[in-house]
């Protein structure tokens, strides 16, 4: 398992596949949350993630794929795009400058 500080998260790609655009409201709101402290988000394929990506969140389904799109890089399976729980630990580790795992 991999392990970042927060201070480190840089940048953040919610990555999709074909869907209904819930990932994009996602990409937005951590936009809003985390900009305040110098944090990219970006939402792109999970096929494309970037190579200066520090944290890919997506779907869980979608994990596997993630991981091998961005090897090295913590990857945050979910659930759900709008209140997941595990979105909420990465706007936390970033606000609060702690650990965060994947």
């Amino acid at each position: 398992m991999t392990t970042i500080h927060g201070t480190a998260i840089r940048k953040v790609v919610v990555a999709c596949d074909a869907g209904m655009g819930s990932s994009a409201m996602l990409a937005g709101q951590l936009r809003r949350q985390l900009g305040k402290h110098s944090v990219t988000v970006e939402h792109t394929p999970v096929d494309a993630i970037p190579a200066d990506a520090d944290v890919v969140i997506c779907h869980q389904g979608l994990a596997e794929r993630a991981r091998r799109s961005a090897p090295g890089v913590i990857v945050i399976p979910i659930r759900v795009f709008i209140g997941d729980p595990a979105v909420a630990k990465v706007v936390k580790a970033v606000q609060t400058g702690g650990e965060l795992n994947g």
